[in-house]
């Protein structure tokens, strides 16, 4: 019975993944192509459909095991976890945008590779939720011409 699950569950995630050429591993960073394939192939494929909502609450896990005090804390983390550059826009009463730009999210958003920041969303929601002692949540725009990612995070108090 257990295995006959297992067969079902295997059966099911070969259905949902999509074959990745060869040539795909070419528009990666080469610094950053294995934690590319994880992050933006693999866990997805494993978490299926809700994908996007746990990633975004990952992140928020994520975040509680850090200790930060302050935007700075904020920005050092992004670039120590390979994130990118995290730089704060535009801060207003009910939400602070922040756009996160590097070469390897450059050459992902050039990709034909799914493109989603849900886990750093998540994780940006919650710092921001520890520094501000607010209650938020966050949304990501990608601008594919700019080549960086937007994030906005809006007060919910």
């Amino acid at each position: 019975m257990i295995v006959e699950g297992y067969e079902r569950m295997a059966l099911f995630m070969l259905r949902e993944e999509r074959v990745i050429t060869l040539s795909a591993l070419n528009d990666l960073d080469k610094e950053t192509v294995g934690y590319d394939v994880l992050r933006y192939i693999s866990l997805p494929n494993l978490l299926g459909s809700e994908s996007q909502t746990l990633l975004y609450y990952m992140g928020k896990n994520l975040a509680r095991s850090f200790e930060i005090n302050s935007i700075d804390d904020v920005y050092f983390v992004f670039e120590k976890l390979g994130w990118g550059f995290l730089e704060l826009v535009k801060e207003r009463k009910n939400q602070i945008t922040f756009s996160l730009m590097s070469d390897p999210i450059a050459r992902r958003l050039k990709s034909n590779l799914a493109k989603e920041f849900r886990l750093e969303a998540g994780f940006l929601s919650e710092t921001v939720h520890m520094i501000y002692e607010r209650d938020c949540e966050c949304v990501e725009k990608i601008n594919k011409n700019l080549h960086q990612v937007q994030f906005k995070v809006v007060f919910i108090d």
